[in-house]
């Protein structure tokens, strides 16, 4: 599930997350590798000094009489107590280890060495060990040890000289948390320079898509470049397909037409004939000749509106043609109900554009407002507005009858009339259904607040 979600992640999260990751990754692992060597390289100094106190106090030592005598030193802090500075010289006597000289600091306490550590010394006499231990007051130490023997004395010596090392860990501690803000800042720079390369680096990947967006919104015919080169035949490609689709759709439009002109010539005969001859079957051939030519029609207007919908890069502005269809409309119906007229208002916004044919958005937004001008009785409403991203509603309500919510259906049906008494052939909605379908819209038919019917129509917006 995890996998399937970050392959889901665009692609600028997808690089800016791996870059991050990695960079995150090597400047933490630099860092703990920077605090370890400063660590290292404090102690190997710190254990330098260690070394020298260790050979003065071997070079130093005497015996007299039989007496192991420790040297002088001048090292202040080995005289305070529990000043963090230390010595003692051991005489190994059988397997253990026994105090002959100790430092003043060490006051009442020992330093004791492990046996592991012993062992380390006997195996390797002469060379100086170091060790980490516990001293007084249970403070860490840096401890440096050397087994040898002295002339005139028949037991071995360990010398060990130790350190309180917390100012070493304390020092290591404070760079390593220094390194680690200092190169997270670098990082968090890092970040956002890589941000700033993948967006900047991408542009030509985000134009790409633009121009596509404007070429399915009817903006644009084709995606005008320049691209780089890794993105230039990609865009040629694109535009290449753009012309193949276009020149298919005109090739199949072009055939529709033929064919229905090769078809409409026979039909017009057949209707002529058919009305100058008198009996059944001359109405039984007029009949079925004109259904003939309204199929014909319709699945030309369907194959033309299709065709068009895929490839349309028309825009057609709304408002003029609402404009125009109110005032023709107006004076078609000025005589409706005894000389009263219809009245029609329309809103629309100036920036509106359907995306599509104005012949298409005229024979959709004529065929609604003028069946809603034949019910009316004195009153059309009509409004555009956008709805959505890329789409937009043409709403057109009348104060006539209605149509009941179960006959709704069935009126946009071809050829179904809900009142035989009014003038029309039944196609209108039909028409109008077909039409928007075809432009992957839809029409829905509804109570109206004028008391009639409303119907709205969803149709593809041009956008920008």
């Amino acid at each position: 599930m995890m996998l399937l979600g970050f392959r889901k992640r665009s692609l600028v999260r997808r690089l800016v997350l791996l870059a991050a990751s990695w960079t995150l990754i090597v400047l933490l692992a630099a860092g703990a590798f920077l605090t370890a060597q400063f660590r290292d390289a404090a102690i190997r100094r710190f254990d330098q000094s260690l070394a020298v106190l260790t050979d003065d106090l071997y070079a130093g030592s005497a015996v007299e009489d039989g007496v192991l005598k420790a040297p002088f030193l001048t090292d202040i802090r080995a005289t305070r107590a529990y000043s963090g500075r230390y010595w003692t010289i051991f005489a190994q006597r059988n397997g253990s280890l026994k105090a002959v000289e100790r430092s003043r600091s060490l006051f009442d306490s020992d330093l004791m060495l492990s046996t592991a550590q012993v062992d380390r010394l006997t195996a390797d006499p002469g060379k100086t060990q170091f060790f980490d231990m516990h001293g007084p007051q249970d403070k860490p130490l840096r401890a440096a040890a050397i087994l040898a023997r002295l002339p005139n004395y028949p037991d071995p010596v360990v010398f060990i000289a130790a350190e309180d090392r917390s100012p070493i860990d304390a020092d290591a501690d404070r760079f390593g948390r220094i390194t680690i803000f200092a190169l997270l800042l670098l990082g968090a720079g890092l970040i956002l320079a890589i941000v700033v390369q993948v967006r900047f680096g991408l542009q030509p990947i985000f134009r790409l898509r633009r121009e596509i967006a404007d070429v399915r919104r009817g903006k644009a015919e084709r995606l005008a470049g320049p691209y780089p080169v890794e993105l230039e035949p990609l865009a040629e490609e694109l535009n290449g397909l753009l012309a193949h689709n276009q020149e298919v759709v005109e090739r199949q439009r072009t055939h529709v037409g033929n064919l229905a002109h090769a078809l409409k010539t026979p039909l017009s005969v057949m209707l002529t004939e058919a009305s100058q001859q008198g009996g059944a079957l001359a109405e039984m051939v007029e009949r079925q000749a004109q259904t003939m030519r309204e199929q014909v029609d319709h699945h030309l207007r369907r194959a033309r509106a299709a065709a068009r919908s895929q490839t349309s890069g028309e825009r057609t502005p709304v408002e003029p043609i609402l404009d125009e269809l109110a005032v023709t409309l107006e004076r078609i119906f000025q005589d409706k109900d005894e000389g009263r007229g219809v009245e029609i208002d329309w809103r629309c916004p100036e920036d509106l554009c359907f995306q599509g044919e104005r012949q298409d958005f005229m024979e959709l937004a004529g065929n609604v407002m003028e069946n809603a001008g034949k019910w009316s009785k004195a009153r059309i409403r009509a409004e555009a507005k956008p709805d959505g991203e890329g789409k937009m509603l043409l709403v057109v309500d009348d104060d006539g009858p209605g149509i009941p919510p179960e006959q709704r259906a069935q009126a946009l049906k071809r050829g179904q009339r809900m009142d035989e008494h009014t003038p029309g052939t039944g196609l209108g909605l039909s028409i109008v259904d077909e039409l928007a379908r075809a432009y992957g819209g839809s029409v829905t038919l509804d109570d109206s607040p004028l008391g009639g019917l409303r119907v709205v129509l969803s149709l593809p917006r041009a956008e920008g």
